[in-house]
């Protein structure tokens, strides 16, 4: 899920203005969630009965009951996203413990009971972290304060290379428009090297970092997925006419490498994927 762009004014756990919907997210990408996706990520997590465990950008939740589910009820999982939308669906769908905040900057409610509040035996994270470019170290910061000594990082995210193609293609058609992309584009893809100096100067040890390309079969068209990804982001300032007529231009152009012959999209992810476990003090 998205995370904010926040303003120096801006308190902890503040969101801004929430530009996503659960239902729409849900017909659109509910590839994001599903086990054939998951399934990797989740193995890495390797969850246990009765561990306490923070999902960031959890969503409507989805992956999180699996979370919920592997550590049982002796275990508990508490879940943080950005959108208000997301975390009302995620309480709805069974998860007693989530709040909204901005995985760069957030500190558990301190209204949560006193054990949800630290002391986690991981951070885990599917799809969420490469929309924190403003701020992507600060997620570490904020991971370090909740974890317990020894507790794991394990998180999937894009990276170098994702959505290859139709990023390159937005970037060009907005440049042909007099826009400035690299200074709309909301999305941090790292590559293995610049992660793993992120993660050490926190002081995790990494133990697994991996780049892992991704065919990706879409739910619809491609505009359907920019409508969802690119207009309330990359093209957020725009009049509806003109994001439009930009996400058209940029379907057209990538149809010839990511439609077939029978009218299906698929773009190219790349995953990056990391366990990471927080050092204990000297």
């Amino acid at each position: 899920m998205a995370q904010p762009v926040e303003s120096p004014e801006v308190s902890v756990n503040a969101a801004s203005k929430d530009t996503w919907s659960a239902s729409t997210y849900n017909n659109t990408a509910s590839f994001v969630y599903s086990p054939a996706f998951t399934s990797v990520v989740l193995s890495l997590l390797d969850a246990k009965p009765g561990e306490k465990i923070i999902d960031i950008g959890c969503g409507s939740g989805e992956v999180t009951r699996e979370i919920q589910r592997l550590v049982g009820a002796a275990g508990l999982v508490v879940g943080m996203d950005s959108s208000e939308s997301m975390v009302s669906q995620c309480k709805q769908n069974g998860l007693e413990h989530a709040f909204v905040g901005d995985a760069q900057d957030f500190e558990v409610p301190a209204d949560f009971p006193g054990h949800l509040r630290g002391g986690f035996d991981a951070v885990f994270s599917n799809a969420a972290l490469h929309w924190c470019k403003r701020k992507p170290e600060g997620v570490l910061t904020c991971a370090r304060r909740i974890l317990k000594p020894g507790g794991r990082f394990v998180i999937e995210m894009g990276g170098l290379m994702n959505c290859v193609g139709v990023r390159a293609t937005l970037h060009k058609v907005l440049r042909t428009k007099g826009y400035n992309p690299d200074e709309l584009d909301p999305w941090y893809f790292p590559s293995i090297e610049d992660y793993r100096e992120l993660l050490e100067s926190a002081g995790f040890e990494v133990q697994h970092i991996s780049l892992n390309p991704r065919i990706t079969p879409l739910n619809g068209q491609l505009i359907d997925w920019l409508r969802l990804f690119c207009r309330p982001h990359f093209l957020a300032e725009m009049a509806d006419e003109e994001a439009e007529e930009i996400m058209s231009t940029v379907q057209d152009i990538c149809r010839i490498d990511c439609m077939d012959s029978r009218g299906r999209w698929t773009m190219m992810y790349t995953r990056l994927r990391v366990v990471a476990i927080l050092k204990s003090a000297p």
